[in-house]
């Protein structure tokens, strides 16, 4: 760093990064900067004991101006335009806390005076320039179909699955579950908990017990749905087969699992045989909507129903009652969107670069789809806090193993999913949003337990 450099970032005062935090500011809505910026000069502002935010060149400014929003930042992040070197989930809380970052649903636009103070402050640092084209791993979807039309619910979960089997393997571990895991209650229940003393890695307390927690996931579905040997269970969306493998090996049931994602349908289908369970278990490349073999005896749908978008979630209903035999059950294990009458913003990160065309609803809208369809409800269980310590998980396994990742997956591709899943921990921890499993039965044939002794 050159004496100039070394002043700047002494001072925290003068530099780049002084105009960078009032542009930031301008961004957020906020006069005091959440951050510490550290420019592309080597110069810093912002409070000394603050989480870092690292602007590595102006294209990170432009991107600011083009798009003043959580999708210009997010953009810059993707493209390594900025970073957050030290701790994200710090980096982040205090950055999604700030000003109009805390709003949710769309993000309020600048106002002129607000534009014009960026475009000023961008004019300065030498960062006008053409809008910089997007980083690859944004999802161009918009061209395959209408929204939630075979053809591109197929695409979008193509964009989302298909990253690799080796990647996602490295994030989630050997049960290859990407949903929510069950956590036992104690000091893992809190976000890098341990029961460890002193010095000891704050995430390997939840590290350790990732695998055993999907596990439990995985047999508390099977108790709910009461699976008995020789029921014919359907599993929609069932992802890389690990629910089916579960319900076929500890329980005997013959299941059928579905996916639009044709790497998870092959591996899905090379675990079955390794497993020797390719008499009780099958799995399809199919659409929920084209499946005409019922009656089922059960039915799973684990991080599914996000996919299909709340004008669908009635005729998604109706489908897998139609599905079900009299007496049947259904888990319906879905994230809820929690922040009241506001809807979250389409045109903000996780929309644009992991979910295209996903949509949250609340749990009052799913639980009334489902009863609207005929349903009957039997129980609803709050997974929120759960799902919190399996992403922190998750970014933890991503960053042991980053060099690898990027080896897999390319280095934008694993800073998105560095992003999304820090992001999504924070957005569970501050109750933005939530999970839960919704179990229900077709009315008719046996009666249900009187108490959910028969699960829990």
């Amino acid at each position: 760093m050159d004496t100039a450099a070394a002043a700047h970032t002494a001072t925290g005062t003068r530099g780049h990064a002084a105009r960078l935090e009032k542009a930031l500011g301008v961004v957020l809505g906020t006069r005091e900067s959440p951050l510490r910026l550290r420019a592309w000069d080597g110069s810093e502002a912002g409070p000394a004991d603050a989480p870092v935010l690292e602007f590595k060149s102006r294209k990170a400014l432009r991107r600011m101006l083009w798009s003043p929003g959580q999708l210009g930042l997010s953009r810059a992040y993707v493209a390594g335009d900025i970073d957050a070197p030290g701790d994200i989930f710090a980096a982040f809380k205090a950055l999604s806390s700030a000003g109009k970052f805390a709003e949710p649903g769309p993000f309020r636009p600048l106002t002129a005076g607000e534009l014009s103070l960026l475009l000023r402050t961008a004019v300065r640092l030498g960062a006008i320039g053409p809008n910089p084209a997007p980083p690859p791993e944004e999802a161009r979807i918009a061209k395959k179909g209408t929204m939630h039309s075979r053809r591109r619910d197929s695409a979008a979960i193509s964009h989302h699955y298909d990253v690799g089997n080796d990647f996602y393997a490295l994030v989630l571990g050997s049960t290859m579950v990407y949903s929510c895991a069950v956590w036992p209650d104690g000091d893992t229940a809190t976000p890098g908990g341990s029961a460890a003393g002193p010095g000891h890695d704050p995430a390997a307390g939840i590290l350790d017990g990732l695998d055993a927690a999907q596990e439990a996931k995985l047999d508390l579905v099977c108790r709910k749905l009461g699976l008995q040997p020789g029921m014919r269970v359907l599993d929609v969306g069932c992802g890389w087969g690990s629910f089916a493998l579960h319900a076929a090996g500890r329980y005997g049931a013959r299941v059928v699992g579905v996916t639009l994602s044709t790497e998870q349908a092959t591996l899905a289908r090379k675990r079955a045989a390794e497993a020797g369970l390719t008499d009780l278990v099958e799995i399809r490349d199919q659409d929920y909507r084209d499946v005409q073999d019922g009656p089922y005896d059960a039915i799973s749908s684990i991080g599914m129903s996000e996919h299909v978008g709340r004008a669908q979630t009635p005729a998604y209903a109706e489908a897998l009652f139609g599905l079900l035999r009299p007496g049947g059950r259904l888990l319906n294990h879905a994230i809820s969107w929690n922040a009241g009458p506001t809807s979250p913003d389409p045109d903000s990160f996780i929309p644009r670069y992991v979910f295209p065309d996903g949509e949250m609803i609340s749990l009052g809208e799913m639980v009334a789809a489902l009863e609207a369809a005929r349903f009957e409800v039997l129980d609803v269980e709050a997974l929120r806090r759960h799902y919190a310590l399996t992403l922190r998980a998750w970014v933890s396994r991503l960053e042991q193993n980053w060099a690898q990742a990027v080896q897999l997956a390319g280095e934008g591709r694993a800073r998105v999913w560095r992003l999304y899943m820090a992001a999504s921990a924070l957005g569970f921890e501050n109750g933005l949003t939530g999970v839960n499993q919704v179990l229900v039965r077709r009315p008719g044939g046996e009666e249900p337990p009187l108490r959910r002794t028969a699960w829990l």
